[in-house]
C-alpha cells in the first residue's frame, strides 16, 4: 500500500506527508505537543502583556535600539505583564563577542526590569535562537506532516536566473506559482534527491492569492490592507536554522508573547508571518509597527546611525554624564504624545505612574532632539537630594575623571553641601544638564582647582575701585552670619563709596550714583569665583568661609 503512494505530489496525502517528515526529518522525536506541555500559558492576570525586545547580538545598545526596547519594557511593567529579552543570532556572520552580554549590561544600566534574559533563565527558554534549533524542527515537521512544507533544491544558479527572468519580464520576484519547481515534487523525486546527497531549503506550500487581500488591525497604524502572501517563503535553511519569520512565530507563540512591537519595515512582510500563524493554527498576538527614531539631517529627515551620529551611542551619554532616568523621561515624551503634558503637571511623578497607550503613539517617525533631552536632564538632575546628585557625580567621576573624583570624595560633606546650593526651595536652580556639566561649574569651590584663574569683572574694570571695594570689604563689612545682616552689610559698604544701596533708587535717579549695590555684589562674587554667574553668593561665601575669602581677596589685592 505505501508503494502506491509513492508517485503522489507531496501535501496531497496525510500518509504520504507523514513519510516524507520522516524522510526529511528522521531524527526529529519532539512534537509540537511536547513544546506546547513544556511551554503552558503563562499565570498572570487579565490584561497582562507578554513582551520583548530580541535583538541580534551585533554590539552595544544604540539610542535607536535603546528606545525600540524601552516600549515593551514600560507595557509590560504597567500592565503586571512580563519583559522578555531574546537574542536572535540566526545570522552567524553579524554576531560578535560578548554581544548578549553587552546588550543585557546595557539594558540593566539603564534600570530595564527584565523578567527573562539568556544569562539569568526563565522558564520559557532558551532565550538564544541557535539553542532552540530542535524545536524549530519539531515545527517544522509538523508543517511538513499537515502538507504546509516541502523541500526545495533548487541551486543558486537555478534561484538567481528565476530572479534575472522575474526582473526582465517585470514580475514580482519571489519563489511563487510557476516559479516554485520543487513545490510539486513527488515523495520519490524527494528520495532521490536525499539519496543523492542534495541540500534543501524547507519552504511553505503557501495558500494565498495574491489578486486577494488581508485586512489586519496595528495597534499604531490601525486598519492595514495588503495582498495576500503567495510566495513560498524559506522556513528553514540548508544549514538547518531558520530565518527571522519562521524562527519569530514559533518563539513568540511558545513564549507566550501577546503584543509584538517591531520596526515597520516589517509591516510588508505580516501577510506572510500572519500565514504562518494561520498554518499553525496558533492564536496570533497583536503587532504594533514603529517608525525608528529619526534625526534632522539639515533639510532632510532619516533614521538615527550608529555610524553617522555620535549621539546614537549610548557611550555618548555615560561619557557625559546624562541620568538613564532622563533619557528614559525623553523616550516617554516621544512614546505618547500626552505624556509631557501629563509630567508638566505630575513634577513628582515618575514616568511609570503614565498610562501609556498604543493609540497615543505617533504614526510618523519619532524625532530625535537632543537639546529637549538636555532640558528634560536639567529639570531631573535640578529635582533630586543633595545625597542623590552627590553619589551619582561620584559614580561618573569614577570612570571619567579620576582627579575629580578623588576631590570630591576627599570633602564629601562639603561638596554635598555645594551641590546643594539653592536646591531645596520651590524653583531650584537648573545648572546641570548631565554630571561632566558639574565641575566646571563649581571648580572655584576647590582651593585645588582655582589657579591660572582669568577674572570677568563686568560694569565694573577699574583696578583702584576693585582694591577699594575688597579692601573695605574686608576692614568693616565682612559678616556671613545670617543672609539678611550679609546683605544689610553690602548695601552699606555700597552707600559709603557712592553706589545705590537699594536698586529702586538707583534706577530712578541713576546719576546720582556710581552704580548699585548689584555692581558691588559683582565685583565680590568674581573676586571668589573669577565668574559673573554662579549660584548664591551668600551661599558660596559661608561654604568657603572667612579664612578662604580674605586669602583670595587678598591675592588680588597683591595683584
Amino acid at each position: 500500500m505505501i508503494n502506491d503512494k509513492m508517485g503522489i505530489v507531496i501535501g496531497s496525502d496525510n500518509m504520504t506527508n507523514k513519510l516524507l517528515a520522516d524522510l526529511l526529518y528522521p531524527n526529529v522525536t519532539m512534537t509540537i505537543e511536547d513544546c506546547e506541555k513544556k511551554y503552558p500559558e503563562r499565570n498572570l492576570k487579565e490584561g497582562a502583556m507578554v513582551t520583548r525586545f530580541a535583538p541580534s547580538p551585533t554590539g552595544r545598545v544604540h539610542m535607536g535600539s535603546l528606545f525600540a526596547s524601552f516600549i515593551p519594557e514600560v507595557f509590560a511593567r504597567q500592565t503586571d505583564g512580563t519583559f522578555i529579552l531574546r537574542i536572535e543570532d540566526t545570522d552567524g556572520k553579524r554576531t560578535i563577542e560578548n554581544g548578549i552580554q553587552l546588550i543585557l549590561d546595557d539594558l540593566k544600566d539603564y534600570n530595564f526590569q527584565i523578567d527573562e534574559n539568556p544569562i539569568d533563565g526563565g522558564e520559557y527558554g532558551p532565550y538564544i535562537q541557535t539553542e532552540r534549533l530542535e524545536i524549530y524542527r519539531a515545527f517544522a515537521r509538523y508543517l511538513v506532516e499537515i502538507g504546509r512544507a516541502y523541500p526545495c533544491f533548487c541551486s543558486e544558479e537555478e534561484l538567481d536566473a528565476m530572479r534575472k527572468e522575474q526582473e526582465e519580464k517585470k514580475e514580482r520576484i519571489g519563489y511563487y506559482g510557476k516559479y516554485a519547481k520543487c513545490r510539486n515534487l513527488t515523495y520519490d523525486e524527494v528520495k532521490k534527491h536525499l539519496d543523492n546527497g542534495d541540500k534543501f531549503v524547507l519552504r511553505l506550500k503557501s495558500m494565498g492569492d495574491f489578486n486577494k487581500k488581508i485586512v489586519f488591525k496595528d495597534l499604531i497604524k490601525g486598519t492595514i490592507e495588503l495582498p495576500q502572501n503567495d510566495i513560498d517563503h524559506v522556513l528553514i535553511k540548508s544549514d538547518g536554522v531558520p530565518p527571522y519569520a519562521f524562527a519569530h512565530v514559533v518563539d513568540d507563540h511558545l513564549m507566550r508573547v501577546t503584543h509584538v512591537t517591531r520596526d515597520d519595515s516589517y509591516i510588508s512582510s505580516v501577510p506572510y508571518h500572519l500565514e504562518l500563524w494561520n498554518a499553525f493554527g496558533f492564536k496570533v498576538p497583536k503587532y504594533a509597527h514603529l517608525l525608528p527614531l529619526c534625526i534632522k539631517d539639515g533639510e532632510t529627515v532619516r533614521k538615527i546611525s550608529k555610524r553617522k551620529d555620535p549621539e546614537a551611542a549610548i557611550s555618548f551619554y555615560s561619557e557625559r554624564g546624562i541620568p538613564e532616568e532622563a533619557v528614559k523621561l525623553y523616550f516617554a515624551t516621544l512614546l505618547n504624545s500626552n505624556f509631557e503634558e501629563w509630567y508638566l503637571q505630575n513634577q513628582d511623578k515618575s514616568y511609570k505612574d503614565f498610562t501609556f497607550t498604543f493609540n497615543k503613539m505617533s504614526k510618523s517617525g519619532p524625532l530625535f532632539d537632543l537639546e529637549k533631552l538636555l532640558n528634560i536632564s536639567k529639570n531631573y538632575i535640578s529635582k533630586l537630594s543633595k545625597d542623590e546628585v552627590y553619589y551619582n557625580l561620584v559614580k561618573w567621576a569614577k570612570t571619567y575623571d579620576n582627579d575629580f573624583y578623588a576631590l570630591i570624595t576627599k570633602y564629601e560633606e562639603y561638596t554635598k553641601n555645594i551641590l546643594n546650593i539653592e536646591r531645596e526651595q520651590r524653583k531650584p536652580r537648573k545648572d546641570y544638564a548631565c554630571y561632566s556639566d558639574i565641575k566646571g561649574q563649581i571648580f572655584y569651590m576647590y582651593d585645588e582647582l582655582y589657579n591660572d584663574i582669568k577674572y570677568d569683572w563686568g560694569s565694573i574694570t577699574d583696578i583702584d575701585e576693585i582694591r577699594k571695594i575688597l579692601n573695605l570689604y574686608l576692614e568693616k563689612y565682612y559678616d556671613v552670619s545670617d543672609k539678611d545682616v550679609w546683605f544689610e552689610k553690602i548695601k552699606l559698604l555700597s552707600e559709603e563709596l557712592g553706589y545705590a544701596g537699594n536698586m529702586k533708587d538707583y534706577r530712578d535717579n541713576p546719576e546720582h550714583y556710581k552704580g548699585s549695590v548689584a555692581d558691588i555684589s559683582n565685583v565680590l562674587r568674581v573676586s571668589l569665583t573669577s565668574s559673573q554667574v554662579t549660584p548664591d553668593l551668600y551661599e558660596i561665601m559661608r561654604l568657603l568661609g572667612k579664612e578662604r575669602i580674605e586669602k583670595r581677596m587678598e591675592a588680588i589685592l597683591e595683584k
